[in-house]
């Protein structure tokens, strides 16, 4: 009787922007072929004639793929609408193959053989390759939010840069400085010669304009008292210094207007998908998108169990005669893994006067899992598991979060 592994083919392809290098093996580890071929449509067919010349009615042809989201989505498209098999092998797992070769080198021939090792040594762990267009699209959203917030954090520290050599303790002025009444207010007034002849109530007319009433009058006061009892004089080059500012500030107002857009986009496809992650404390819209877009189509995983492994989520046994311990999984998807890190790091956050946590079912799983002797770091880990599970159980049914009961959960 044939093992299920003989039935195979392994096909591991190294992803490129430009070209595609993949190699094919049997199940006995024996490399059998190599092409190299362009990232385009008309180039696929390179690819399926190689497999052909070793494939059989009673041997198919398993493929894996590194990318199937940026360089090799395409490709990962046209196997799946050949009805290819095709499996998304981690970047972790192949770097992990890579390292344990006697002698370690790259190229995207031995990159390309090291998936085909995983792909036959993991088959029945690896997920199946998703190219489901309204995931793609949510993973893009997220894409373009992140890199509007990475951009903010530059332009905050730019503007902080100048205010400082303004404003001496401007910080006092708001509560944030970046938000949208600080933004008008440094717009209006990128310095103190800006101030000069402006009443208290001619201030407090423009804050409480920007801040729905919430500023006004006293907030007025205690920035021109600041400003007097600092003093200033007109610093060289003043207008070249207030242009920066303002055109600083344009930008912030500029991404934060786009960000908003960006989410509600996002919105409307998980109004689609019927999923409400965002019903669980701690996760936000923006963190819901992001780790709906990492895991995909949940119907991938046929158990929390598989989803915790692909998220790295589930600590890695090693066990030496009559010794074992769990360890850190330092594989698997390493952005949704820091996804479900700050979620169960902030299932732990209290608020401002530190007697209301997010959630108290976690608050008491962390004390419960320290006073076992668990380190801070196993018991957030304990917790991370945990959320694995809620999540997978909130994506399957599409259900809003139900607080558990701490007694029913048992010792993880």
């Amino acid at each position: 009787m044939m093992h299920k592994k003989m039935r195979h083919v392994y096909c591991g392809i190294d992803t490129h922007k430009k070209t595609h290098t993949a190699v094919l093996i049997n199940c006995w580890n024996e490399k059998l072929d190599e092409v190299t071929f362009h990232n385009k449509l008309s180039d696929f067919g390179k690819l399926l004639e190689m497999v052909e010349k070793h494939t059989t009615e009673e041997i198919s042809c398993v493929y894996g793929l590194e990318d199937v989201g940026g360089s090799g989505r395409a490709l990962a498209e046209f196997l799946i609408s050949k009805r290819c098999i095709v499996k998304h092998v981690q970047s972790g797992l192949s770097y992990s193959e890579r390292r344990n070769q006697a002698i370690m080198h790259k190229d995207d021939s031995f990159d390309g053989l090291c998936v085909a090792r995983v792909l036959l040594n993991k088959l029945d762990d690896l997920p199946d390759a998703a190219c489901n267009d309204i995931y793609w699209t949510l993973k893009q959203l997220v894409n373009r939010r992140d890199s509007l917030v990475g951009s903010n954090i530059t332009l905050k520290n730019n503007l902080h840069a100048q205010l400082q050599h303004h404003y001496a303790n401007y910080q006092k002025f708001f509560y944030m400085f970046d938000c949208p009444t600080a933004l008008e207010f440094w717009h209006k007034y990128p310095s103190p010669v800006q101030l000069r002849g402006v009443g208290v109530d001619g201030l407090a007319d423009l804050l409480r304009e920007h801040s729905n009433n919430l500023l006004s009058t006293k907030r007025a006061e205690l920035i021109l008292s600041i400003v007097e009892q600092d003093g200033f004089k007109e610093l060289d080059y003043q207008s070249n210094r207030d242009f920066i500012v303002r055109s600083i500030v344009d930008q912030l107002k500029f991404n934060n207007k786009e960000i908003k857009k960006i989410e509600a986009e996002a919105k409307s496809i998980l109004d689609l998908l019927g999923y409400k992650l965002e019903t669980l404390p701690g996760m936000n819209l923006a963190s819901a998108s992001a780790m709906i877009a990492e895991i995909g189509d949940i119907r991938r995983f046929s158990s929390s169990a598989k989803l915790a492994k692909y998220a790295a989520a589930a600590p890695v046994s090693y066990s030496s005669g009559q010794k074992e311990k769990h360890l850190r999984n330092r594989q698997g998807n390493r952005n949704l893994n820091t996804l479900f890190y700050g979620l169960a790091v902030r299932q732990l956050i209290k608020g401002r006067n530190g007697d209301r946590p997010v959630s108290w079912v976690f608050q008491e799983y962390y004390k419960k899992k320290l006073s076992e002797g668990k380190t801070k770091k196993q018991a957030i880990a304990c917790i991370m598991r945990r959320l694995v599970n809620i999540v997978y159980g909130m994506m399957r049914d599409k259900t809003e979060y139900r607080k558990p009961e701490v007694s029913n959960w048992d010792a993880g």
